[in-house]
Parts: structure tokens; sequence; C-alpha cells
């Protein structure tokens, strides 16, 4: 059993949640929907975040997935993080989604968020999964990202060059049983 000065320690160290805003017991783990209207817009139309809780800004064409654990300033499973969605030709509409080491791909079909309240189109969410090498030959990893982007009711206000979007980052674990 640990005393309560090694506990007083290990919390001191490990910060334990309170660098998010967070109780101790509490996770950081919003539904899609909350991550396209409370933070993602508010960060397009306000520049800002909810009290208590901040979320990196990270280039993700400059970060290889499994660092990026260590920018993140919440997550233990999956990392939450704003980005500027990166042309890949500065006229054009196609997104750079290439790192040093690899690139993320596209998966499926970008599904549609809607609010609960009204039930309005308020977002898109795409999956990628990353792969190490170039395309396409590239080898596909555990990595996975849902990108979250402005749609609908909140596309027509937002009128910006600059597109923020919002990524969850996570190492899948397979989930075969033996």
């Amino acid at each position: 059993m640990l005393r309560v000065e090694e506990i007083l320690c290990e919390l001191e160290r490990d910060g334990d949640d309170t660098k998010t805003g967070l109780p101790p017991g509490f996770r950081f783990h919003p539904t899609d929907e909350e991550l396209v209207t409370f933070y993602l817009a508010s960060k397009v139309f306000n520049g800002g975040y909810l009290r208590g809780l901040e979320m990196a800004e990270v280039d993700l064409n400059r970060c290889e997935p499994w660092e990026l654990p260590d920018a993140a300033k919440m997550g233990e499973r999956e990392w939450y993080f704003f980005s500027l969605r990166d042309r890949k030709y500065p006229t054009g509409l196609r997104t750079n989604r290439a790192t040093t080491a690899g690139y993320w791909k596209a998966t499926g079909k970008d599904r549609e968020v809607y609010g609960s309240a009204g039930g309005s189109l308020l977002g898109m969410k795409k999956t990628l999964v990353f792969y190490r090498g170039r395309a396409p030959r590239g080898e596909k990893t555990k990595w996975v990202m849902h990108e979250y982007r402005l749609d609908g009711d909140f596309s027509c206000r937002h009128t910006g060059k600059e597109e923020w979007v919002i990524c969850r980052i996570f190492h899948k674990i397979s989930d075969k049983k033996s």
C-alpha cells in the first residue's frame, strides 16, 4: 500500500489530470457533435476554447503519428489537436497529407455530423490511416485519425482561407482473439 508521501510525489510528477482542468477520475471523451460544436466552431469563430481545457495546435505534416502523444495537452489513449489543413497546391482544394516518414490515407466516405437538438448538419468526419513510405507502396500502420471539419449550418459563416480542423488520433489495438 502506498504511503501518503509517495502518492503526493507521484501526483506531482505525473501531473494527474489537473493540467486539463478535469478532476481526478474524469476523462476527456467528447462525442463527434461536441468536438464540432464546442471545440472546432469555438476555435474558428471565436479563436477560443472552453474554459479550463486547452487543445494543442499541430502541423500534421511536420509530425509523425508516434510523436503526437507527447505533443498533446490531454488524452491517454486518444489525442486531440487543432490543425490547419495544408493545401497540396496553393490554388487547389486537395489536402496535403504527407509527412517525412509516410502519409495519411482516407478510408471510406466522409460521415456527416448532425446536431442532436435540431438534427441539422454541423460538420463532416473523415477517417484516415497512416502509411509508412510513399504511395502507392506504403505500409499500413495501426495509427488512425478522425478529422472533423465544419459544414452545413457552420460552413456558411466560415469564409476564411485558413481551414481549421480538429483531429482525434489513436493507435488501434488489434482485436484478434487467440
